[in-house]
């Protein structure tokens, strides 16, 4: 059944499942926050933060190493065994007691995004012909595009029911995705014995930049030199100490040495770190804004949110037909300063008597446009400056360090807003002095993404030829870019599949 037509739409049905729930995760949770509060009276802004960083940092650690273990055991049994335990994992979400709890099982899910994500493109490739590879991958990029940017919808139609339901509508299409995976899914040819990749490592990575994110978050509580947010900023230390370590020695490390001299490359990721604070800052901080200070439905939230990620996709597309002409650091850093001007727009205009329509949409718009420039560029550019065979580790790296920087983003809203939405008296005194910080974020992107800028005549590209396709260590970097997989330019993944099926050949006779 695998080798004809309806045999293959069966698999990316299950495929594109898979996919969807990921994207959809992604942003479907933050309208849900205020009820999650109004549930446990008890928690504060900053504990349930972690509903959202907890799941960031781990899946952030987690890309290139779980994208290695779906290289070595299998993409099929890595897909299985990442939706099985995410579908798992949102079950134990929609049940928890407390926020502790919550963050946990959001942990677990995280885990299997992780898994499951680097597996599911490989699935569709190896199903589908050469000549129609390309087509696939449009599909599998637009359909994650369409669940991020419905999320904040579906959320807040969800929260009207109980914020519990955000978790529960995973669960019967993971268990019918994991059925049906089961009986149509292909097994593929034996995968390699390779290394084991830094999981270690990975832990170290998530374990400082949690830590980090504790100190800032509590400090308020605790005391910028209270005992313990110091000894949360030591374990960052100490943890960031020995994930360098690893990384110098390791076979097979999260984040390859040789990347990092690569310049283009670590501009390319500095900015996807600035860029990503700025983002996953203002989606929360709006989002508390509309709730909190508006008192707006999570419904009505999610319907004032959903011109933003609409307009991503639809961006990135005409901004890839500029690349060519003004170059990818140019277009980068106008993105950077499309999108802070959106959140300066709003630290200048909005207040709890500003309309929506003059006040809040032109901002929505900015950010959206902003994004759209922005991320899918800093991918590709990342992409282009490796050489071939680490394209696909490469972009997989600026995904994981955007995800980082989302964490720091959640994490400095949190710390400016304090425990409620702003001051007494001044509801919009603290919203106003996150924007300019994100604004200043995503300015300081930019600035970055000019030293992408050559500088005199360019220097021819070498042999090293058009990037690689996304190996399952690479494919999250198609898959979970901003506002989901349509903030990656669906032509990029297409012209990497058709790469990869030229590299494929090529090797064809080298295997043994």
């Amino acid at each position: 059944m695998p080798g004809t037509a309806r045999g293959r739409t069966v698999i990316a049905a299950v495929v594109c499942a898979g996919v969807v729930l990921v994207n959809l995760d992604l942003f479907i949770v933050n309208v849900a926050v205020p009820a999650m509060a109004r549930t446990w009276s008890g928690a504060d802004l900053a504990d349930l933060s972690w509903v959202l960083n907890g799941y960031a940092v781990v899946f952030a650690a987690l890309l290139v190493p779980a994208g290695r273990l779906a290289d070595r055991s299998g993409h099929r049994a890595a897909f299985l065994r990442g939706t099985v335990l995410f579908t798992l994992a949102s079950a134990l979400c929609a049940a928890a007691p407390g926020v502790a709890w919550l963050v946990g099982a959001r942990l677990l899910q995280a885990a299997g995004a992780a898994l499951l994500m680097p597996a599911s493109l490989g699935l569709l490739m190896s199903a589908y012909p050469p000549e129609k590879r390309a087509a696939v991958v449009r599909v599998w990029t637009a359909l994650g595009g369409l669940a991020a940017a419905l999320g904040p919808v579906l959320g807040g139609l969800l929260v009207a029911s109980g914020w519990r339901w955000v978790f529960l509508v995973n669960v019967p299409v993971g268990v019918l995705a994991v059925v049906v995976g089961i009986r149509v899914l292909p097994r593929g040819p034996a995968a390699a014995r390779e290394p084991l990749p830094d999981l270690l490592g990975a832990a170290l990575l998530a374990s400082g930049i949690g830590a980090l994110a504790l100190g800032l978050v509590k400090a308020e509580d605790w005391g910028w030199a209270g005992g313990r947010t110091l000894a949360a900023w030591a374990v960052a230390v100490l943890a960031a100490a020995g994930f360098a370590y690893r990384t110098a020695r390791h076979p097979r490390p999260v984040v390859a040495p040789a990347l990092l001299r690569i310049r283009a490359f670590s501009v390319a990721g500095l900015a996807s770190v600035l860029f990503g604070l700025a983002f996953a800052g203002m989606l929360l901080s709006i989002v508390l804004w509309c709730q909190g200070v508006w008192d707006w439905s999570a419904l009505r939230t999610g319907l004032a949110i959903a011109p933003g990620p609409l307009l991503v996709p639809p961006t990135a597309i005409l901004a890839g037909g500029l690349v060519a002409r003004i170059g990818p650091g140019l277009l980068a850093a106008i993105g950077g300063t499309v999108f802070a001007a959106g959140t300066l727009w709003w630290a200048l205009l909005l207040d709890p008597g500003a309309s929506y329509a003059a006040a809040l949409l032109p901002g929505m718009a900015l950010t959206g446009v902003g994004v759209g420039m922005m991320l899918p560029t800093l991918v590709a550019a990342a992409a282009t400056a490796v050489p071939q065979e680490h394209a696909a580790t490469g972009s997989a790296v600026v995904t994981m360090l955007r995800q980082l920087g989302a964490v720091l983003g959640v994490s400095l809203t949190v710390l400016l807003l304090g425990t409620g939405a702003g001051a007494a008296g001044d509801p919009a005194g603290g919203f106003a002095r996150a924007w300019y910080l994100l604004a200043g974020s995503s300015l300081a992107a930019a600035l970055a993404a000019l030293l992408l800028v050559p500088r005199g005549p360019q220097a021819p590209q070498g042999p090293q030829g058009p990037p690689a396709a996304p190996s399952a260590a690479g494919l999250p970097a198609a898959g979970v870019p901003a506002y989901g997989a349509g903030a990656h330019h669906p032509a990029d993944s297409a012209d990497a599949a058709e790469t990869a099926d030229r590299a494929a050949s090529r090797k064809t006779g080298k295997a043994t």
